[in-house]
């Protein structure tokens, strides 16, 4: 069967760039007044500032030390970071299948490290910039570490130079809706790149999912077999009913049923369900243009 491409379907997007903790509209999250927003704002400058006078001086060690002595700073913000995904992993898209949950930060803090060349000085000026932060499972953080290569003869974002938007970073990033275009999943629950995609774009799939594990976790590829499986199976229900409507006289039960099965495919597909991206994924997979129209 051949596979359908469509763009932004796989994965959830999280919307980090327009949402702030002073936001009433998050699902479950009591909104930070204006007054304690800035404050940490005014501390996050702070922090930065001492970060800079420490690099300039060559105190590297020390600026280090500085950003592992204030993690309490940007731990404030996980459990807002946690309610923009309704609680799951931002790269698992799971609650639980990475047991204990962290701050990430993308960009790492002290030190960078390359797949073949050696290690460069981390992104430092990140350190307390929420727009570095990811919600993360304790598999994808830890495995990650410092690791975060970048394609050959791309720019590298300095302090001095803050291009980090021009950086062709390897892994995918889930604030990015172009990044979570690019992966896929099959019956299988694995992980794999989206069909149709350039060289440069599967390999930034193919080291993702390598570096977080993202198919090595025995309970999350099982989790994702078993939402395929069901997806399916109330998209198998819904064809069969649909088919037999068109052959009986009185129909009421049938389209009963087919509320209740396009009910279910909804729910699955929600952002707050789990493992959603894989319901969407299979849905798409198995569509046809009736299921699609009843089904957007």
């Amino acid at each position: 069967k051949r596979y359908p491409f469509k763009r932004g379907i796989v994965m959830i997007w999280i919307n980090l760039e327009d949402k702030l903790p002073t936001d009433s509209d998050i699902n479950g999250w009591e909104p930070w007044s204006q007054e304690k927003w800035e404050k940490w704002k005014d501390e996050s400058e702070r922090l930065n500032k001492r970060l800079q006078e420490l690099h300039d001086e060559g105190n590297i060690d020390e600026r280090n030390m500085l950003i592992d002595a204030n993690s309490s700073h940007w731990t404030k913000l996980k459990p807002w970071l946690e309610k923009l995904s309704y609680g799951k992993c931002w790269f698992f898209e799971a609650r639980n299948a990475s047991s204990h949950m962290d701050v990430e930060h993308f960009r790492p803090k002290k030190e960078a490290k390359g797949s073949k060349v050696k290690e460069r000085d981390g992104y430092w000026w990140l350190s307390f910039d929420y727009m570095n932060y990811r919600y993360a499972g304790n598999v994808p953080n830890r495995k990650k570490g410092g690791f975060f290569p970048v394609r050959k003869n791309s720019k590298l974002a300095t302090y001095i130079d803050q291009c980090e938007d021009y950086e062709e970073c390897f892994l995918l990033d889930p604030i990015k809706n172009y990044d979570i275009s690019l992966i896929a999943f099959n019956e299988e629950g694995l992980a794999m790149p989206a069909p149709k995609i350039d060289s440069w774009d599967r390999m930034r799939v193919k080291v993702t999912i390598k570096r977080l594990k993202l198919n090595e976790h025995p309970y999350i590829v099982e989790e994702r077999r078993l939402i395929w499986q069901q997806m399916n199976k109330e998209i198998n229900k819904f064809k069969l009913a649909f088919d037999k409507i068109k052959k009986v006289n009185d129909k009421t039960l049938l389209k009963n049923k087919i509320s209740e099965y396009i009910k279910n495919i909804k729910l699955m597909m929600r952002e707050d369900a789990e493992l959603s991206s894989v319901a969407k994924w299979c849905f798409h997979f198995n569509k046809d243009d009736y299921i699609e129209r009843i089904v957007p």
